[in-house]
């Protein structure tokens, strides 16, 4: 199996200031589009809410913006918090990025895990999981175009979606709930955590309710986080911080929860030696690519307020150096 290429944005960046953070805006629409014409797979963009260093609450504006910018790279919503939305307002929103990225854009949907994103939009944290469950199937009741009644007329959600009958859905989570969930809204399963025992729990309880399994997503063992660099001491020595902060910021929202992109680390150097963030050169990359041992590399180029220049070298060293040789090879 190729090793896949993903870009990662999720707007993180503690510190910037207005215009600073409006260069990393465009510079992520930049990159898409470099990634686009350079052969990376995919494009993933998250959502959270009132986070002081700015992480993305909209990543439908931004995905939009990609997919008006971008040609053939498909574009992962990672995940889209559902119970923060109106329903039906969602499903239209959806709808028309799906027809502005000819169907590229795909779905992990998800509860969420900060209770204070539900209160800021004055959302019932206890009910969560009813909630999201109504709320996906009246999103797919919108999309099959089931007529409804408003203010004593007849109508339904326009315009249908690109893709039929909806766009590609994920339901993610990791727990057994999320399985049974996933299973029995009829959608895909994207466990946070590489657990066997979710993706079999979701299998049997398919088989149960009598539906066809969707695809699985099981998260990587690998680093979570990948950096191309031609001399990776100077990076961490440089850039070592920006790598530290993104890791915190995850860490104290995670409490007890585990995940695949989780690192407790409280140091530059704790960080680099845990291994969840790996600076490796071209031909080390290239050479472990070949080996097997990476079979993804997620770049995370903006992470926690990159620089312009090692964010760029990062990409134009993984899009001219190491996937051609992997693809030639």
């Amino acid at each position: 199996m190729a090793t896949q290429f993903i870009t990662r944005f999720d707007m993180r960046a503690p510190g910037a200031s207005n215009a600073e953070r409006q260069e990393l805006f465009s510079r992520a629409v930049e990159q898409a589009t470099y990634v686009d014409a350079h052969g990376q797979d995919a494009i993933m963009l998250s959502e959270h809410h009132g986070s002081p260093d700015g992480y993305l609450p909209s990543p439908l504006l931004l995905a939009s913006a990609i997919a008006a910018r971008t040609q053939r790279i498909p574009i992962s919503v990672s995940a889209l918090i559902v119970n923060l939305y109106q329903p039906r307002r969602l499903a239209e929103d959806i709808a028309v990025l799906d027809l502005i990225s000819a169907g590229r854009v795909s779905y992990v949907l998800a509860l969420g895990y900060r209770p204070v994103e539900y209160a800021m939009f004055d959302r019932d944290w206890e009910s969560r999981g009813l909630d999201i469950e109504n709320a996906i199937g009246e999103m797919l009741d919108a999309w099959a175009g089931t007529d409804f009644t408003a203010a004593g007329e007849t109508t339904r959600v326009t315009p249908p979606p690109f893709s039929r009958p909806h766009p590609f859905l994920y339901y993610g989570g990791s727990s057994p709930a999320a399985a049974r969930r996933a299973a029995r809204l009829g959608l895909n399963f994207a466990p946070q955590l590489a657990d066997r025992a979710l993706k079999q729990l979701y299998l049997e309880e398919c088989e149960r309710l009598g539906r066809q399994p969707g695809h699985v997503l099981i998260p990587p063992t690998g680093p979570a986080t990948v950096f191309c660099s031609t001399d990776p001491d100077r990076f961490w020595a440089n850039h070592g911080e920006h790598l530290l902060a993104d890791a915190r910021g995850y860490d104290a929202w995670h409490g007890d929860m585990e995940s695949h992109v989780r690192d407790r680390s409280t140091t530059v150097r704790q960080l680099r030696a845990a291994g969840s963030y790996l600076v490796a050169t071209p031909d080390e990359l290239i050479e472990r690519c070949r080996s097997g041992e990476l079979r993804l590399i997620t770049s995370h180029p903006l992470c926690g307020n990159m620089p312009a220049e090692p964010s760029w070298e990062n990409q134009q060293l993984l899009c001219e150096k190491v996937i051609p040789a992997l693809r030639e090879g």
